[in-house]
């Protein structure tokens, strides 16, 4: 790596706080150029990071971290943050297996005050801090750190709404404005947000701010009503106002020389204080600033070259097929629509809100109100399809279950990131969705073996008159080219794809690939589910009288996944085989490779036989 003179002095905070104000310019730059060498060797997220870096130090330059809390939202602008507290050398094992994560977590540092990766939870926890510093009545600020696309979600605003009301409670949140989260910003509030920096108005009301912080009580309290009325007149300034804050801003958030004097006065403040600042996700980095969304969330790269695009080859990934497939069925059925909450790129939907921008819907980081959004699109005769990643769906499960599933609404739910995710870890794997799916009357839940039984799914489940969900995992699988032509599979039939002696592989989703190596090296019969609601009782009990030992296969949780709806048939059969149920244990599975985290969780080929061996010599 090249040398950095300055970062490499920085080793806590404290050596931070101890440098002259002149030299943090410096130090900026280096730490950017840092992050960005460091990122392309590893991947990871790096727009969102280099629009941090100089309100990252600035924080820290100011505050008595960590006994002053920072709560950053999301966390994937937290790579800065992990540098300056003692981490910058192990950032070369940055999402590895057995490296730092990602994101913000308690048990890393004692500076990561708050574990994130989710948006938008940022200020009910440090609306915690800060009313857990009251009662104790420790003089201790607690910061939170959210993005204008976080900020779309309806606990932030549950949030302000409490905080508000704490005229005693010392919390200052710092809305990181850089007009996107992952996609381009949606909803009012961008809007607002738009026209607060668009008006010459605003800039005289924004200047009357910046006064009011050096001032001495009573003139400061005059000069603050002033600006309120200001903003008054103005309109979209009083948002945050009305909440019960005192709004400062928008200032430059890659001006040292304006966050470090804001934040300085801001510190000495009591009550909910609310600071607007304007970053540019990728700055500093050309090729980011131009496309922050590429450069969003990153593999290994060339950083001098940048991210080469548009090569060909290679087999679809579960996304594209589901992309794909969204066009061909709304060409054919003008009543189907796509819903996603803030993942246009992720869920593969870029496609769809081109060629039929009038039936796309992109509602911000708000996952509760996408599922009910459909519901009431169902209610009008509207075929929705709601696009979200497993660990996002977990965020709407009321709305799920009440104004879905209890009034047999047909939502399509193309759940992707199914299973182990990878790099981004605990957080964001699939590790829960057929547990808590499959537990829900009406609901019916298939997961695909490969790229054209996807298409076929999606296809039933558009057909099915009540709610469905199609599970499929990151990545591609076998290089199965889709058939052009849909057809819908009979709901709740698995099939047997080999058949064998004593041993039979029941097989769910992505797991029916590894099944299949197993069944050929042991002469076991394997069977792809297909369906985990409703299960396919026959072939279960089919299997079950001619075979020894059941052996289920899921990435999922083992505790209410798929393997207990196979056990639960098995349960109620007057001669009962052995069951060996493998999937995911009862514990959260750190960040890696996802071959190695298969692997560590014994859902590989060797981890799944050495598994049956022992069941085997244990009888």
């Amino acid at each position: 790596m090249a040398p950095y003179p300055n970062l490499e002095r920085i080793g806590s905070p404290a050596e931070l706080r101890r440098l002259e104000r002149r030299e943090l310019a410096t130090l900026a730059s280096e730490l950017r150029a840092f992050l960005i060498e460091s990122v392309s060797k590893t991947g990871g997220h790096l727009s969102s990071n280099l629009g941090t870096v100089e309100l990252t130090i600035a924080l820290h330059y100011v505050y008595n971290t960590p006994y002053d809390r920072i709560v950053w939202d999301v966390g994937h602008q937290t790579y800065g943050h992990k540098v300056l507290t003692g981490r910058r050398d192990a950032m070369s094992g940055l999402r590895h297996w057995q490296g730092i994560s990602g994101f913000p977590r308690r048990c890393e540092s004692e500076y990561d005050t708050f574990g994130t990766a989710h948006s938008s939870t940022s200020i009910s926890a440090a609306l915690g801090m800060a009313v857990a510093a009251r009662t104790r009545k420790e003089d201790r600020r607690a910061i939170a750190v959210i993005g204008d696309g976080a900020m779309s979600a309806g606990m932030a605003f549950e949030a302000l709404n409490n905080a508000g009301d704490m005229e005693d409670a010392n919390l200052l949140v710092i809305l990181n404005d850089n007009e996107m989260s992952i996609s381009p910003p949606v909803g009012a509030l961008t809007k607002i947000l738009a026209r607060m920096m668009s008006g010459s108005t605003y800039n005289t009301a924004r200047r009357v701010g910046e006064k009011v912080l050096g001032m001495a009580p009573p003139v400061a309290e005059l000069a603050r009503k002033v600006e309120e009325y200001a903003k008054g007149m103005i309109g979209p300034g009083t948002l945050f106002e009305e909440f019960g804050f005192h709004y400062y801003g928008p200032i430059d958030g890659h001006d040292l020389d304006a966050l470090i004097p804001t934040l300085q006065n801001l510190k000495k403040l009591k009550g909910p204080q609310f600071l607007h600042v304007i970053t540019k996700k990728g700055q500093g980095y050309k090729l980011a600033e131009a496309d922050p969304i590429l450069y969003h969330g990153v593999s290994k790269f060339d950083h001098t070259a940048g991210i080469q695009t548009g090569k060909g080859g290679g087999k679809l990934t579960y996304t594209q097929v589901f992309g794909d497939w969204l066009c061909d069925m709304a060409k054919a059925d003008p009543r189907v629509v796509g819903i996603t909450p803030a993942m246009r790129e992720g869920s593969g939907l870029v496609r769809f809100a081109e060629e039929f921008p009038e039936r796309y819907f992109d509602v911000g980081i708000a996952e509760q109100h996408a599922v009910t959004f459909a519901a009431g699109m169902a209610c009008e005769g509207f075929v929705p399809v709601v696009a979200i990643y497993s660990t996002f769906l977990q965020r709407a499960y009321d709305q799920l279950i009440h104004d879905v599933a209890l009034q047999n609404l047909p939502v399509v739910f193309a759940i992707d990131r199914g299973g182990l995710v990878g790099a981004d870890g605990a957080t964001h794997h699939g590790a829960y969705d057929l547990s808590f799916l499959t537990c829900i009357p009406n609901m019916v839940v298939m997961a695909p073996a490969d790229e054209n039984e996807c298409r076929q799914m999606l296809y039933t489940a558009v057909h099915h008159p009540g709610p469905s969900a199609v599970r499929y995992p990151r990545g591609g699988g076998n290089g199965t080219t889709p058939e052009k032509a849909m057809r819908a599979l009979p709901i709740g039939k698995g099939e047997v794809l080999r058949t064998g002696k004593q041993i039979a592989l029941l097989a769910f989703g992505s797991m029916v690939q590894a099944a299949q190596q197993v069944g050929d090296e042991i002469d076991a019969t394997v069977a792809n589910m297909r369906f985990i609601k409703p299960i396919d009782e026959a072939l279960v009990t089919e299997l079950a009288a001619e075979h020894e030992l059941i052996v289920t296969l899921e990435e999922n949780a083992l505790i209410g996944g798929a393997g207990a709806e196979v056990a639960r048939v098995i349960e109620g059969l007057a001669t009962r085989p052995r069951i060996l149920r493998l999937g995911l244990p009862d514990q959260f599975v750190d960040h890696g490779d996802q071959a190695q985290l298969l692997a560590s969780v014994g859902l590989d080929k060797a981890g799944i036989l050495a598994s049956i061996e022992r069941a085997q010599s244990a009888r």
